[in-house]
């Protein structure tokens, strides 16, 4: 085993000047110093594109590849295709690291014995003060089977960010990131994990996600209810046949996270969506109904859960409605 083994790190870049650097800087100060720091711009138009160039004269161990835009999936790909190393990560290019995320990350590998470690994370704002925790750390390293693993993410416990991992190369499939796709690391990872087998998950806070108002990786506005939802409800069908071929003692936690996905999109789909062209909604719909007694059945559900789907499955447009006004009212 290589003492030292080349790891690769990818950022994907869009239009983000004023925190690029603080990202890439974070990496470059890594106490693990055998890097390969891919930078893919994504066919910025603020001058990102050049900034990228500055930084890689900084630091030989950095290459900028410039594309047209195409999205984080793709950027991601194209610096997949480009990777040398024998482990892969990622950081988004408005976060941060603490100095030696990838060195603890290496040693919990090697330590445990593993192909993939995972970090813990925390949510900071503009003025670098933590928000709540995204996800709750262990107390201390442990591996965890990914059928567990699986399990944590289906009842949303889990973290499912590429950007708190390690992976062994060769585990990425051709093409990993879903083009399109605005939940593309769930999507990923669920198809990772059974080639992954287990994982160390360790409890340091070293990656920093970096809150900032109007960033579309945080919070999508009402154009792009259609596609964050949709995406939700496409990734629970796609987790269920992973499931079903992989883990077939958590079909009803999958049946349970399918549903929740389902309801999550009739409590935010603007009203005017819910309407016979729309295909989604109406085979959401569908599905409540049909599903309706297996989830009053169904051990995981919450009875929460359960009132809302029998609500929407009853009065779809009424229901939102009302929850819209209660919303308001509260606001």
């Amino acid at each position: 085993m290589d003492d030292m083994p080349l790891i690769t790190v990818i950022v994907p870049v869009y239009n983000i000047l004023e925190y690029l650097p603080r990202c890439v800087r974070a990496i470059t100060a890594q106490s693990y110093r055998n890097l390969e720091i891919l930078l893919v711009d994504d066919g910025s138009t603020d001058g990102t594109g050049d900034l990228c160039e500055r930084l890689a004269e900084e630091d030989g161990r950095i290459r900028v590849f410039h594309k047209e835009n195409g999205g984080t999936s793709a950027a991601r790909n194209l610096g997949l295709a480009h990777a040398s190393g024998e482990y892969v990560g990622f950081v988004d290019s408005d976060d941060y690291i603490e100095p030696d995320m990838y060195e603890k990350l290496l040693w919990g590998i090697r330590k445990f014995h593993v192909p993939a470690a995972q970090i813990a994370r925390d949510e900071r704002d503009e003025n670098d003060k933590p928000l709540s925790d995204i996800c709750e750390p262990p107390a201390e390293p442990h591996v965890v089977a990914c059928a567990d693993f699986m399990r944590e993410l289906l009842l949303h416990r889990g973290d499912c960010s590429l950007c708190t991992k390690l992976i062994r190369r060769e585990l990425f499939p051709r093409e990993a990131f879903p083009a399109g796709k605005l939940n593309e690391d769930f999507h990923l990872i669920v198809r990772m994990l059974p080639d992954i087998g287990r994982l160390v998950s360790l409890p340091w806070q070293y990656y920093h996600v970096f809150y900032r108002v109007g960033s579309n990786s945080r919070k999508a506005g009402r154009e792009e209810f259609s596609r964050v939802f949709a995406d939700c409800v496409e990734n629970a069908d796609m987790a269920a046949e992973v499931v079903k071929r992989d883990y077939p003692e958590l079909t009803e936690v999958s049946f349970r996270f399918g549903i929740f996905q389902r309801l999550e999109y009739m409590l935010h789909i603007p009203i005017a969506q819910m309407n016979r062209d729309n295909a989604m909604y109406r085979g959401i719909v569908s599905y409540l109904r049909k599903n309706w007694f297996r989830s009053m059945g169904n051990p995981v559900l919450t009875g929460k859960n359960k009132i809302y789907h029998t609500l929407f499955a009853l009065a779809p447009r009424g229901i939102r409605k009302l929850h819209a006004m209660v919303r308001l009212r509260g606001a």
